[in-house]
């Protein structure tokens, strides 16, 4: 079955859930817009004669030539920039909202407590999480496919490029740190109620998460089907040389990279009690160099759940660890604090 059925599928069984009214890539729409401008195309190509031309005049604003397409750019570039930051801004709400349900805090955590001795909501929790799931990853992948026929058409690399500004300014959908949140979100549930495919994904389209702690590089890894998989790192790129592989009390930044939340804030100049998004305007991601990426960080608790539930040992070491060199930065900073009240 090829992808234009498979989502128009997938569409219609969405008619009657909660994202039914969110937005989605118009993938069947844009697909008649790249026909009719491939007839155009060949049209120019075969030389047609004048009174051809001359019946074709009134929709020359709409016709494509070799060198450019304004329709192709309006429906493509913009509309696909939006269509994708809506997505990207819908899937994250939801998933913070989810996710808050399921690893809630303070007063939040009492009132969860109570509610579980009268409504098990694990089983719709997970439903929901399979839904998101399902719903970042056709789409991403619808974009991708329009992207790809885009360039086929138009003999381009413009479709290429447009991902390419997307993974720049950190729009591509699977790249979203909420994507791994949720992953490890699945991890941590019961294993036979997320491996299980439902709905239409029982055709094989989307599998499921994995995670690799053990191994020299600590990875999870998104299947979407036998040929597409995605691998995200779990090691911190700064404790790295010290032989700690694995993050801890991980944190994503806005430019997407992950760190320890100790490594982050020494990184920032900043210490581990005033927390990442104290960091000045002006820092810089350690990894890319980009300015402004810690005050909309991402405090990744599923993933710091996950790793605590399968390294415990490890998980424990690095809490002592980050404990000891909490007491000991507060100890200066006070002293430092003191000294300057003092006039020293």
């Amino acid at each position: 079955m090829k992808f234009g059925s498979i989502y128009e599928e997938y569409l219609r069984a969405e008619q009657d859930k909660y994202l039914a009214k969110c937005s989605h890539v118009e993938y069947k729409r844009l697909k008649k817009v790249l026909k009719r401008c491939r007839l155009d195309r060949s049209l120019q190509a075969d030389g047609t004669n004048g009174e051809q031309q001359e019946d074709r005049s009134d929709d020359s604003s709409d016709a494509c030539d070799c060198n450019s397409c304004t329709l192709c750019d309006q429906m493509f570039f913009t509309e696909l920039t939006k269509e994708t930051s809506d997505i990207a801004g819908y899937f994250s709400s939801r998933v913070q909202h989810l996710l808050n349900l399921h690893v809630p805090s303070g007063l939040q955590r009492y009132i969860w407590r109570v509610r579980q001795c009268f409504i098990d909501d694990q089983q719709i929790m997970v439903q929901e999480g399979r839904l998101l799931v399902n719903y970042v990853t056709m789409n991403a992948i619808a974009i991708r496919k329009i992207l790809k026929k885009y360039d086929k058409v138009h003999g381009s690399v413009s479709g290429r490029d447009f991902r390419s500004k997307m993974q720049s300014e950190h729009t591509e959908l699977l790249q979203s740190p909420w994507l791994i949140e949720l992953g490890a979100f699945h991890l941590n549930c019961d294993s036979s109620d997320i491996d299980e495919p439902v709905g239409f994904f029982k055709n094989g389209f989307f599998k499921n998460f994995s995670c690799d702690l053990t191994g020299t590089q600590p990875v999870m890894t998104m299947a979407i089907s036998e040929t597409i998989k995605y691998d995200y790192s779990l090691t911190c790129p700064i404790c790295l040389p010290f032989a700690q592989d694995t993050l801890f009390n991980p944190y994503a930044l806005s430019c997407g990279h992950l760190f320890c939340k100790g490594c982050a804030c020494g990184a920032a100049s900043v210490y581990i009690f005033q927390g990442v998004r104290s960091a000045p305007p002006e820092a810089k991601c350690p990894v890319c160099r980009e300015v402004g990426v810690f005050a909309h960080a991402v405090h990744m608790n599923e993933l710091d759940l996950l790793i605590k539930t399968r390294c415990k040992d490890y998980w424990r070491c690095r809490l002592r660890e980050e404990r000891t060199e909490m007491v000991k930065q507060s100890k200066e900073y006070w002293e430092s604090q003191a000294m300057l009240s003092m006039g020293i």
